[in-house]
Parts: C-alpha cells; sequence; structure tokens
C-alpha cells in the first residue's frame, strides 16, 4: 500500500516538483527559496500567472519561500507604475512575498564583483560600437573575432570602468565585457556585454548610476545574494544557463541554479510586452486593462477570477516543450468557477415587450434561484406583472420546425413564472415588430402543468414596471486569427485583429436586483453568460462585461 502511494505520488509531480523532492531528500537544501523577477517595463499578463502560480506554488508547498524581485536594470522602459500594478496583480491572484527585492538594491555589489572580474583578467572595457561588436560576433558556424580592445591590461581596465561609472564617457561609447571565448558554440558566451553607459533616470536610483548592468550579469547574481536554491524561468533561457554558470562560478558565490519550464502560448492571443504596449499605445484597446487584453489587470476587469486563473494554470501543467493552448481551456476554467460562485439574474439585452393580455393589472413576487449550484445560496423575489421585456430573438413570427421558443399560436414557459401562449404581435410603419401579445395559464404558476401537457421551451424576462437599465459591453478575442503573429509579407499582427471584439449594447433591461451592484460583482445572466460589473459603473449608470458564454462558441 504504501509502495502505491508513493508511486501515485511521484507520477503527480511535475518535473521540477521532482528535482526540489530531490534536492530535500538528498540535503542538497535544507529548504528551497524561489523567486518572481519581472522587469517593470509592462502590465503582467496570463503568462506571467503561470510563473507566479509555479514559482509561489512550489514553495508554499515544500515550506519555502519566494521573493518577489524586480530586475530593473533598464531605466529607459522602466516606471513605477509598472511596479505597482505588478505588486497589484499578485496580490490579487492570491500570493504574498516573503521579501521585497530590486535588482537596482544590488547595484553597488554587481559593481564590486565586477572589479574582482576585471582583476581576475576575465572583463574588460571594449570601445567597439555594437555594430562593430555585432559583425565581430560571428555567426554560428564561424567564430568571432576577438576585439582589439580585449587585451587591455588589469590597470587600465580599472581606470576605463572607473571613469565609466564617473560619467566621464557618452552613452555607447564603452562597455564592459566578460572575458570568455569569442569561438564558443553558444553565442551568449562569446565576451558577453556586462555593463553599458546609460546617462538615464532610474525609477529607484535616480541619476547616481551612468551605466547599468546587462540582464545576463544581474539576474543570476542576483539570485545568489538572495540564496535563490531554484531560479525557474521559461524555456527560452536555457541557452543562457551556461552564462548564469560562469559568472558564478568565477566570482565563486553562492551556486543558486537555474531550471527551465515551457512558457505559456495561447491561440487567439499575443503575449509579447512589445506588442501589448503597441495595442495600448496606438489605441487598439481602451488601455492595459481593456477586458480584451491578455494582461491579468484585463482579465480582471473581464470578470476573471484569482482562483479560475490558478485553476487554469494547474489545469496546463508544467511542462519541458514548448505547446499552444488553447484559449478554450482558460474559459472553460472560469466558467467552471463561476458556475459555483455566480448570482444568477434575468436581464434582457435585445428587448421588446410583451404583453399578457389576460394578466389582471396587478405586481406579484416569485421566488428564483440565486444559483442552483449552491443551495445556501437561497432565493430572492422577482417582480412580475402584465408587461415584460423579453430578448427579441426569444420570437419568430415564421419558425422552422423544432422550434421551441416564442411563436404565434406555441406555448413556452416564463422562467419562474407562467406558462403563456403567443396570440398576436404589433408593427412599427416599417415592419419591425413592436409588442407581442400573449395570453397566461393561471394553474401553472412556477412553470409546472397540472394537466401533465409538455411545453419545451423556457425563456427569462424582466419586468417592465420594475427592472434597471444597463449598457452591457459583449467582449469577444481580440484576434480572430489561432496564430496573430503568422502573417503574410507586408502585413502584421494587427491585421488579425478580430473587428467584432466589442459590441456595445445600450438601454439593456435587468433585475431590479442589481441596483446596487459594485464594481467586479459576478453574475450569471440566465441562459447569455457571465457578466462582471464594471469599473464605469455609476449611481445613474450601470456597465457590465461579458466575460466569457455559457458555452464555447468558437469551436463549434
Amino acid at each position: 500500500m504504501e509502495l502505491k502511494e508513493e508511486i501515485t505520488k511521484k507520477t503527480s509531480l511535475n518535473f521540477i516538483e521532482e528535482i526540489i523532492e530531490n534536492d530535500l531528500k538528498s540535503g542538497k537544501h535544507k529548504s528551497i527559496i524561489t523567486r518572481f523577477p519581472p522587469e517593470p517595463n509592462g502590465y503582467l499578463h496570463i503568462g506571467h500567472a503561470k510563473s507566479i502560480c509555479l514559482n509561489f506554488g512550489v514553495a508554499k508547498k515544500y515550506g519555502g519561500k519566494t521573493n518577489l524581485r524586480f530586475d530593473d536594470t533598464n531605466p529607459v522602459k522602466e516606471d513605477t507604475e509598472y511596479v505597482e500594478s505588478i505588486k497589484e496583480d499578485i496580490k490579487w491572484l492570491g500570493f504574498q512575498w516573503a521579501e521585497e527585492h530590486y535588482a537596482s538594491d544590488y547595484f553597488e555589489q554587481l559593481y564590486q564583483w565586477a572589479i574582482e572580474l576585471i582583476k581576475k583578467g576575465l572583463a574588460y572595457v571594449d570601445d567597439q560600437t555594437l555594430e562593430e561588436m555585432r559583425e565581430n560576433r560571428g555567426t554560428v558556424q564561424t567564430p568571432g573575432k576577438d576585439s582589439p580592445y580585449r587585451n587591455r591590461s588589469v590597470e587600465e581596465n580599472l581606470d576605463l570602468f572607473q571613469r565609466m561609472r564617473n560619467g566621464e564617457f557618452e552613452d555607447g561609447s564603452k562597455t564592459l565585457r566578460a572575458k570568455i571565448d569569442m569561438a564558443h558554440t553558444n553565442m551568449h558566451m562569446r565576451d558577453p556585454i556586462m555593463y553599458r553607459i546609460l546617462h538615464t533616470h532610474h525609477h529607484k536610483t535616480g541619476d547616481v548610476w551612468p551605466i547599468y548592468p546587462m540582464y545576463d550579469y544581474a539576474h543570476g547574481e542576483s539570485d545568489s545574494i538572495e540564496n535563490i536554491t531554484h531560479s525557474i524561468c521559461t524555456l527560452e533561457f536555457d541557452i543562457h544557463r551556461p552564462l548564469y554558470d560562469w559568472f558564478i562560478q568565477q566570482l565563486d558565490i553562492f551556486p543558486s541554479h537555474q531550471y527551465e519550464f515551457a512558457r505559456l502560448n495561447l491561440n487567439y492571443t499575443v503575449m509579447s510586452k512589445r506588442k501589448l504596449l503597441q495595442l495600448v499605445k496606438e489605441n487598439y484597446v481602451c488601455g492595459w486593462d481593456d477586458p480584451r487584453m491578455p494582461t491579468i489587470c484585463g482579465l480582471r476587469r473581464r470578470g476573471y477570477t484569482p482562483e479560475s486563473i490558478r485553476n487554469f494554470c494547474e489545469d496546463i501543467g508544467v511542462a519541458k516543450r514548448d505547446n499552444v493552448i488553447d484559449y478554450t481551456r482558460l474559459e472553460n476554467a472560469l466558467r467552471d468557477d463561476l458556475n459555483k460562485k455566480a448570482q444568477r439574474v434575468m436581464a434582457v439585452l435585445n428587448p421588446v415587450k410583451l404583453v399578457i393580455d389576460n394578466y389582471p393589472e396587478q405586481s406579484e413576487e416569485l421566488d428564483a434561484v440565486n444559483n442552483p449550484e449552491d443551495e445556501s445560496a437561497g432565493t430572492r423575489k422577482v417582480s412580475f406583472s402584465k408587461t415584460l421585456f423579453i430578448e427579441r430573438d426569444d420570437f419568430m413570427e415564421n419558425p422552422p420546425k423544432k422550434y421551441f421558443r416564442m411563436a404565434i399560436g406555441q406555448e413556452v414557459r416564463l422562467r419562474y413564472a407562467y406558462i403563456v401562449k403567443c396570440t398576436s404581435v404589433e408593427k412599427d410603419s416599417e415592419g419591425n415588430i413592436t409588442t407581442i401579445h400573449c395570453e397566461y395559464d393561471p394553474a401553472t404558476r412556477g412553470g409546472n402543468t397540472p394537466d401533465g401537457r409538455k411545453v419545451k421551451g423556457t425563456i427569462h424576462w424582466v419586468d417592465a414596471n420594475n427592472y434597471v437599465e444597463a449598457e452591457v459591453r459583449l467582449f469577444d478575442r481580440l484576434f480572430q486569427s489561432e496564430s496573430p503573429d503568422k502573417v503574410e509579407e507586408g502585413k502584421t499582427f494587427l491585421d488579425n485583429l478580430n473587428p467584432d471584439s466589442l459590441k456595445v449594447l445600450e438601454n439593456c433591461k435587468l433585475e431590479k436586483f442589481l441596483a446596487n451592484t459594485n464594481p467586479l460583482d459576478k453574475y450569471q445572466f440566465e441562459r447569455l453568460g457571465y457578466f462582471s460589473t464594471d469599473y464605469d459603473t455609476k449611481e445613474n449608470h450601470l456597465v457590465f462585461n461579458r466575460a466569457c458564454t455559457l458555452k464555447d462558441s468558437w469551436n463549434k
């Protein structure tokens, strides 16, 4: 029995968890420390959510801790706005970091370590331009050429590097490079740049530093300073790992180790920060939190829950090979979560009047179920009267066979109310239906049929004498192509934008129950989908976003 349990346990572990368990069992590490290291140059997206869930998740599972570290080594693209948004997103997802750090906290230490490498003859100041370095780098098939400045003396390199720090040289005029091997089969090992000159204001250090470390130099050393045991990153960094190890080995510092997993690729979506920024700056979307964006703040505004995103990340698992995940799996994670939680309400988005001719001039209250998946949610009262609103699409004058909604001479069940039979319609001068007339059966209150007759169709409604109006935004996928980046010559990913990604409906009729809704409140509009109250909601102007439909409408 114990063996079986152990086997089951092992097979359920992802490869990162297997590594951690082995490291703990062998005594390599007494406890684990992971980190989530975003660069504050944009808002987090669903791909980052996977990394967050993995780093914080394994640390929690094995009694370790996770640091939040901002890799702020490129002040040109970084901003405190992004820092604050990242912290907010992590907290919203349900995680709390142990310590908050910045790569800029370590600038002095990184500088001193660079001096140490210079003294060991393992780093030098190069006067070549970036173009010249690129030209002399060689190719995968051909070795690179040594820089003419590669053999400067230690003394000269120390002097020049100090003067670089003092701000004596112009941007781009010099760099500090590691002295490794210009013939190395790994291009990243061909004397990579460690420091470049940038006379640019930094969001945290101000104007103290005119030189800034490169990511490949700063990252591993920052991990080492924090005693990170398992530096988990995405697969594209596997080719950087030898350089990560080289710096740590040469400096003889805490041996943090890098492990790579497959990044999240989602169809119908772009994950590039550069492209997401372009969508924002060129007004293809209404900001980083536009509900069509794959950003965490966009998903939050659309109506996603932290639980649904965490469940999605768990569902797709942790792999060693890149693959593309179907967007439907993300939507299904939300459907599964909201189905259990969301308050049910009735809303009519494209209304037409329904008059029950034989119903008395009165109003009554009916019991409606708040959530059939949760008995504890109880019921609410909905008002019912002679005049209602129904969906225009729920009526057809000339219906096809097996049409079970409203048609002349046909019975249909009004949700929670009565069975009615359509008798006639009124039209305007252009032939548009303005009012539908019907009669109700008083014996069918609650939708029952005492005589046992079968009525297949059920439609929702809103009391025309007791309702609130709202603006409803029907969001769909931002791109109409599964692979937005795959384009014909001369075109860009922008050519794959979905022209129907947003439809705005005005004057929708909703249950009075929704009058006091608050931003990010979640609902299932019966028969229509899951909706979330938008930030734009004001006292006299309700706004709702469709988070997703009740069923997948794309794969049919």
